[in-house]
């Protein structure tokens, strides 16, 4: 079976406009597409698109009174679920290490409460979280990613590394 990348993300707001604003305001990207669905439950479902680069994007959508999704819903997914942190998040590519660091400054200028970069060894990132309180991440590879990172690795070290 062929792939061809990440058509796109669907993730929940409950604010279209702060959403909007950051994505496009802060975060540079594009809104291609906002449409209104009208589910047979009833109420209004709006729903936006916006490009993030190569043609994926991200699609965020606001359920106003429909009976089938509650009102206050965590639409930042880890607390929902009882997970601490970021444990689910998103990752936008940075082209290089300089372009990361030039995210991280603008980020900041825009009053974006960022992290230092952090060395994962094989790639370096930021983490920051939107309006809906998730949490987001620039990344870009910074060494081989090779298949020996993960192909020699037995179970015993698997769980050596979830203990660090």
């Amino acid at each position: 079976m062929a792939h061809h990348g990440i058509h796109h993300l669907g993730l929940a707001t409950h604010d279209m406009e702060a959403t909007l604003d950051f994505y496009e305001n802060t975060l540079g990207f594009e809104t291609k597409v906002c449409d209104l669905l009208r589910p047979e439950a009833g109420g209004v479902i709006r729903h936006a698109f916006m490009d993030v680069g190569q043609g994926e994007m991200i699609a965020f959508m606001e359920c106003n009174d429909v009976p089938t999704v509650s009102a206050d819903f965590d639409a930042g997914i880890n607390h929902g679920l009882g997970i601490a942190g970021g444990v689910i998040h998103f990752a936008f590519k940075a082209l290089d290490e300089e372009d990361l660091d030039d995210k991280r400054d603008l980020l900041r200028i825009r009053g974006v409460d960022v992290t230092d970069v952090v060395d994962h060894g094989w790639c370096k990132s930021i983490y920051f979280r939107d309006p809906n309180h998730l949490q987001l991440e620039y990344c870009v590879l910074s060494g081989d990613l090779a298949a020996e990172l993960v192909a020699d690795r037995t179970t015993d070290e698997w769980a050596q590394l979830a203990r660090t």
